[in-house]
């Protein structure tokens, strides 16, 4: 398991061998907290979709026997996107016993539409009907024991949050049956479904899965069955019988929409029969609070106040107070000084010891800042992005940025890991992986890596350019809008690949669970300090070698004609590009220390210079772990030419004006 969301991933793998229960259903809809509270591991869940993006896996805690696997949410089947590839991945290839099918009472046609096709794969189910208490508020009552009937399956309404109903859950888990079908498709359709399955069930046979099921997916075009049936030694015949389909049709009389047209209108049919809508009751605040962070006019306004209450909290709060009262008070005054001595006292290296303590030292420099300096920020933006996840607020963010995002071949989803990079390049680079295709996940992490600036480095530019002057704030920020927009549309137009459009469901606006707030916060920092922490180490190392072979040096003094000449900074802003590298907050903290020596046109250019330059090391290798080394090396390629490219041009733009 590689999850860097879910501390499930770090159990033993014998789990695997252990029978299923695989909790499948749509984004947003509860898994990952109902999964929590069956297995007690906890796997960061969001109120947004995709958190999940892949398979987690834990002992179920009701029952040692068992695993539990909490899969991503999929919005549709047959599979579309990653997180439904994965899950369609996980139901081929594990040993499923029973499947959980988590829906949610709110929207109980979504949820059918899915056990509609569930159903057909002949694997024993069970309904937990999730978000009961946030139905009811709505208005929506749910007759589950006629929808159990219906089904014939057990249907237990729940609240994971709460716990209510998980207990009960469990006890029925043992009465899971095969589904009954909610319908049979139109003649010549059922007619072709027959000939597939039989030729499934003769030739390739699955231990788990009805074929009656696999036929369906795979004459909805689902890639991740046709890849299992190809590798099998009797795909031929397959093959042959799904070449004889159906034509294939266009618009919305292809294969797959007219299969998906009949599963909606038997979800619809039914739903209309176990579930009732109170009048007026559809018009909550949620619901209008909702409606007004999408509209069109009114949705700006509220993202502009939540941006600046999130600067607040984050910028003022976290960088501002936190940060002087660890870094400054705590590790300056009182904790760097005793580590100090003691090491001084104790080893007589004195390499070893200008290795822990000294300028470029592991404690002095790498744990200082990664403590002191930046665990701060991280820890605040990490609180104010939960409460904004938990509360709904941040996909509709992402309805509202579609449009822009359009321009530079994205879709609103990659807003999300964006305002993330705001916290944390390198944790944001890891998100991107809740974006469907790797094209998006391409050019969005090469985006993050140019222009978006961490929360440490955004304070100190901000607390520069805002000292000298609001003009300058202004053509720092207009500067590095641009110049996205530009890179982006360039980007989307070279890499290869079309447009996703935004397909994404709405959770409710609500108001934040503190419990699930702390919960993601709690696991969000744990992965911080787990893989974060060791790469600044690494990082630190790098500029220490540097350092005493006196490669950093003849760095600086190798870069003092570009820095001097093109962009017109001081000499001595040569050495805050090279400590850019370890960190671009480390370069930005150089040339705020040069502010007495730099006019309002070199704060700009130096500024925006270097939050153009390359990423810092411990960004730098998550790319390489998420994008690998090539691509990683062709970036940095890009970045550093770019950043010193617009850094000049500016330079030399601003110089006729002022």
């Amino acid at each position: 398991m590689t999850s860097a969301a879910s501390s499930a991933s770090s159990l033993p793998y014998t789990t695997a061998a252990l029978p299923t229960i695989a909790l499948v259903g749509h984004p947003n809809v509860g898994k990952s907290v109902l999964f929590h509270r069956l297995t007690g591991t906890y796997v960061n869940v969001s109120n947004y979709p995709g958190t999940t993006v892949e398979v987690a896996r834990a002992p179920a805690r009701f029952d040692r026997t068992h695993s539990l696997l909490d899969t991503p949410g999929v919005l549709a089947l047959p599979s579309r996107s990653d997180d439904e590839r994965a899950t369609v991945r996980a139901l081929l290839n594990e040993t499923i016993k029973v499947v959980v099918q988590v829906g949610d009472a709110k929207n109980l046609r979504r949820t059918l539409n899915l056990t509609s096709l569930l159903a057909e794969l002949g694997v024993p189910m069970a309904m937990a009907l999730n978000m009961t208490d946030e139905a009811q508020a709505r208005g929506v009552t749910v007759d589950t024991a006629a929808l159990a009937n219906a089904l014939a399956i057990p249907v237990v309404a729940t609240v994971a949050t709460g716990g209510s109903g998980v207990g009960t859950l469990t006890d029925a888990l043992s009465g899971a049956r095969v589904p009954a079908a909610l319908l049979k498709y139109d003649d010549e359709l059922e007619t072709h479904i027959d000939q597939l399955a039989r030729q499934i069930e003769t030739h390739t046979p699955h231990p788990v899965l009805a074929a009656r099921g696999l036929a369906i997916l795979l004459l909805g075009g689902d890639s991740e069955v046709a890849h299992w049936i190809a590798q099998q030694p009797g795909h031929a015949a397959i093959d042959a019988a799904l070449a004889t389909r159906l034509p294939p049709g266009t618009g919305r009389d292809t294969l797959p929409a007219r299969l998906a047209r009949e599963r909606s209108r038997a979800a619809e049919a039914l739903a209309r029969t176990v579930s009732q809508q109170a009048l007026g009751k559809d018009r909550t605040l949620s619901l209008l609070t909702g409606q007004l962070a999408v509209h069109r006019i009114w949705g700006w306004p509220l993202l502009l106040v939540v941006l600046y209450l999130v600067y607040l909290f984050v910028g003022d709060f976290g960088a501002g107070t936190l940060v002087g009262l660890l870094e400054e008070d705590f590790f300056g005054e009182i904790l760097n000084p005793a580590v100090t001595a003691l090491v001084q006292a104790h080893v007589t290296v004195p390499w070893l010891a200008d290795l822990l303590v000294g300028d470029y030292g592991l404690w002095t420099m790498g744990m200082t800042y990664a403590l002191a300096l930046i665990l701060p920020i991280v820890t605040t933006f990490f609180l104010a992005f939960g409460i904004l996840e938990d509360s709904g607020y941040f996909t509709r963010l992402s309805v509202i940025a579609n449009r822009m995002f359009a321009a530079i071949g994205l879709n609103g989803r990659a807003v999300l890991p964006m305002v993330l990079g705001l916290g944390c390049v390198t944790m944001a680079t890891l998100t991107t992986r809740i974006l469907h295709t790797p094209r998006e996940r391409l050019i969005t992490t090469f985006l993050m890596a140019l222009a978006i600036p961490c929360s440490a480095q955004l304070g100190v530019v901000l607390g520069l350019l805002g000292g000298i002057s609001f003009g300058a704030t202004l053509i720092w920020v207009v500067s590095m809008v641009v110049i996205l927009l530009a890179t982006g549309w360039l980007a989307g137009k070279l890499v290869s690949g079309r447009r996703v459009p935004l397909l994404t469901e709405l959770p409710p606006m609500r108001m934040p669970l503190i419990g699930n707030v702390l919960k993601k916060t709690g696991g969000r920092l744990k992965w911080y300090l787990m893989e974060v922490i060791p790469l600044f180490l690494i990082g630190t190392l790098i500029m220490f070698v540097l350092d005493r072979t006196g490669a950093l040096p003849w760095l600086i003094e190798a870069g003092k004609p570009l820095v001097t000449g093109w962009l017109g900074l001081p000499p001595e802003a040569s050495a805050a590009f090279v400590m850019g590298f370890l960190r671009r907050d480390f370069g930005a903290t150089g040339l705020f220390a040069l502010e007495s020596q730099l006019s309002m046109v070199q704060a700009v250019v130096g500024m925006v210079t270097i939050t153009l330059f390359v990423p810092c090391i411990a960004s730098v290798m998550m790319i390489v772990k998420e994008q690998g080394l090539r691509t990683t090396a062709l970036m940095l390629a890009m970045i550093m030419p770019t950043a010193f490219l617009v850094g000049g041009l500016l330079n030399h733009t601003l110089r006729l004006f002022f």
